[in-house]
């Protein structure tokens, strides 16, 4: 079974641990989503989170499947232009992977998410 993602637009890639995404005024999302004053969904923000995890995933890891959302927390509103930068921490926990991120934008937190996968793929 395939992932369908809310979010169009693809993470960029910065070092080990972080990755970017621009979010674009043309995201499917916006549809609706506060007309005249667009606001990026909090969902989105997280799925951008899990995509920055998996493309910093540890070597080691082997194939991750989200276990759980331990825990968001939304600082601040993210907005159609905004550059987001996910910088992700892992840590191997027994025979489970978590995930602590912060998402910022222009230097401000938008979300601090606390993620817990498992390897081996979907099971």
């Amino acid at each position: 079974m395939s992932a369908v993602s809310p979010v169009v637009g693809k993470v960029k890639p910065v070092s080990d641990n972080e990755v970017t995404f621009t979010v674009s005024p043309d995201e499917p999302v916006f549809a609706g989503h506060y007309p005249g004053f667009p606001i990026f969904p909090g969902m989105c923000v997280v799925e951008l989170v899990h995509r920055g995890a998996l493309e910093t995933a540890p070597a080691e890891a082997g194939e991750l499947t989200m276990a759980a959302m331990e825990s968001v927390r939304f600082v601040a509103p993210v907005f159609p232009g905004d550059r987001l930068t996910v910088t992700v921490n892992w840590k191997k926990d027994r025979d489970q992977w978590r995930c602590a991120a912060r998402a910022t934008v222009a230097g401000r937190d938008a979300a601090v998410v606390k993620l817990r996968y498992r390897s081996g793929g979907d099971k």
